[in-house]
């Protein structure tokens, strides 16, 4: 096993994407058993309405990370913002470590931040005004406890509405907030940060206190392709698959 550290986010794997699920399977089979860990970076799933739905690919995902975990390749899992109830039901079953919102982690040498992203999108108020309520254990409790058929039509219905929501909304405001980004690092210690959720790849350098600092934008996987950040001996690469 090779000390490669891969990080990825924004697969949004549901049935309907069986190219994208196919790629990410393959990947899991294939390219992750070479690293020492991988970070999921939130949004592995399109939408996750708890950890007892068996619908497709769910079951075989688990039982593919499984597999990874068991083979030596640690493997920690960051929610995002469609995939904030996955819980430890699904930890258990595959061996994933559950990450907080904000992670620090030590990465060849350097203290580096991880977030999914959504928490850097203070412009957003709506959003974040949602985001607050449904990660209260109170609201969180009361989604699980209905009907496995319920939470899926209630799913289907929830993502149409962020569809036609963002419709309506401007690029920069789905976009991270610069000062809330350097705030965060300051606060945090980090001079590096990595997250995904905008779906705009990009390696950013900028200034925290005269200091030069990174931040590292990480692909949405599409049909056609996709992407994983690699560590390595103190450098990085992306990897297109």
């Amino acid at each position: 096993m090779s000390e490669d550290i891969l990080f990825i986010s924004d697969l949004h794997l549901s049935l309907d994407k069986p190219e994208i699920t196919r790629r990410f399977l393959d990947f899991l089979d294939k390219r992750a058993p070479q690293a020492s860990a991988l970070y999921i970076l939130g949004d592995l799933f399109d939408a996750w309405i708890g950890d007892d739905d068996p619908t497709p690919p769910n079951s075989k995902i688990r039982r593919q990370i499984k597999k990874l975990t068991q083979s030596g390749t640690a493997v920690y899992f960051q929610p995002g913002n469609r995939d904030f109830l996955l819980g430890q039901r699904f930890c258990l079953e595959t061996g994933v470590t559950l990450l907080n919102d904000y992670e620090v982690i030590e990465l060849i040498g350097s203290k580096t931040l991880l977030t999914h992203g959504d928490l850097l999108c203070t412009d957003d108020l709506p959003y974040q005004a949602f985001r607050s309520k449904s990660h209260t254990p109170e609201w969180q409790q009361n989604v699980l406890s209905k009907p496995l058929l319920l939470r899926l039509l209630a799913a289907r219905w929830y993502r149409f509405r962020s569809y036609l929501h963002k419709r309506k909304k401007t690029q920069s405001i789905m976009d991270v907030n610069q000062e809330t980004v350097i705030r965060v690092m300051k606060e945090h210690g980090c001079m590096r940060l990595i997250h995904g959720h905008t779906h705009r790849p990009n390696i950013h350098e900028f200034l925290i206190d005269d200091q030069t600092a990174q931040r590292f934008v990480l692909s949405a996987w599409s049909k056609d392709a996709g992407a994983v950040l690699c560590w390595n001996n103190n450098d990085y690469r992306i990897e297109a698959l």
